[in-house]
């Protein structure tokens, strides 16, 4: 990222960060709170910046991983049996999950969930590459089950708009937020294998000349690698600009723009990057508090990798 681009970015979040402060603590989740371990954990957020900034300096490509880890978390209730599932195969960045609850276990044992460390890690990413920031309710505990099935629940790369309406619907999205979630592809790759499918026949969706550059990708084999946009690991708005262009990566990118409730959006985020990231943020917010379990409803997890 250049230096005049990385500038405006931390200025834009400076902005956005005083918005989310105007806008009060107003939360839908009882017991949630933006100053949970205050007392508790007083250094814990920052042990988890220090994690993950330390994790991207070394691998920026860990940023979409750490994101997309979050968006998982909270459509399912992540550990071993569902990392087994073939949609959750790819997912990378536990190590670093791993190191911040390691370190948070000796400062505050028992204290910090799992839930909470993957929220926050995906916020501190997200500030990392250039996007906003924001800050998100904690006191999230973590699941005490965790099945292979949940994760049918999870967006399949094939999904068409409507579909992908109806899945975030369920959530509790609206087609707006399901769109601007959606430009965290900002950041990161997609395999050949969730998008070789479009390359047989025609696809009058996608660019010919792109076309022919995800065919050279997928001569690798079906792990080759495609960057959703030019800036695989900046957070900016280009992954909108390649909509427009008939340059998304996957079908269910793309469809955002052939879909008459979505494509209003697509072209307004590619059009005012400052727009996504206002919107980007409060809607992670609202992703943090999906299926939030408080109190008896849950635990928190001694290692982020088995239950208690």
């Amino acid at each position: 990222m250049s230096l005049a681009k990385l500038v405006m970015a931390k200025l834009l979040s400076v902005f956005l960060f005083m918005e989310v402060i105007a806008s009060g603590f107003r939360f839908g989740v009882d017991g949630l709170r933006m100053d949970y371990y205050i007392m508790t954990c007083p250094f814990g957020e920052q042990i988890v910046k220090n994690a993950v900034d330390r994790a991207l300096d070394d691998d920026p490509t860990l940023a979409a991983a750490l994101v997309r880890m979050h968006f998982h978390d909270c459509f399912i209730e992540d550990n071993k049996a569902e990392k087994d599932s073939p949609g959750n195969l790819s997912l990378r960045g536990y190590e670093v999950i791993d190191d911040a609850k390691n370190q948070l276990e000796e400062q505050c044992p028992g204290v910090v969930s799992c839930a909470d460390i993957i929220a926050m890690a995906a916020r501190d990413a997200i500030f990392w590459a250039g996007g906003p920031i924001y800050d998100i309710p904690k006191g999230r505990k973590d699941g005490r089950r965790s099945k292979i099935e949940d994760t049918i629940n999870l967006p399949f790369p094939t999904f068409n708009a409507s579909e992908l309406i109806r899945a975030f619907g369920q959530r509790g999205f609206t087609a707006q937020e399901m769109v601007v979630l959606s430009g965290a592809h900002t950041i990161g790759v997609a395999r050949c294998s969730s998008f070789k499918s479009r390359l047989t026949g025609v696809d009058p969706t996608l660019d010919s000349d792109f076309a022919k550059t995800l065919s050279k990708t997928c001569s690798a084999g079906d792990n080759a690698e495609q960057p959703f946009d030019a800036t695989r690991n900046d957070f900016d708005n280009l992954y909108f600009n390649a909509l427009i262009r008939k340059a998304g990566v996957l079908f269910s990118d793309q469809t955002l723009l052939t879909n008459a409730k979505t494509r209003a959006a697509v072209n307004g985020y590619a059009m005012n990057q400052a727009m996504f990231f206002l919107d980007f943020q409060q809607a992670m917010v609202k992703m943090g508090m999906v299926d939030v379990k408080e109190g008896g409803k849950g635990e928190v997890r001694h290692n982020c990798r088995k239950i208690n």
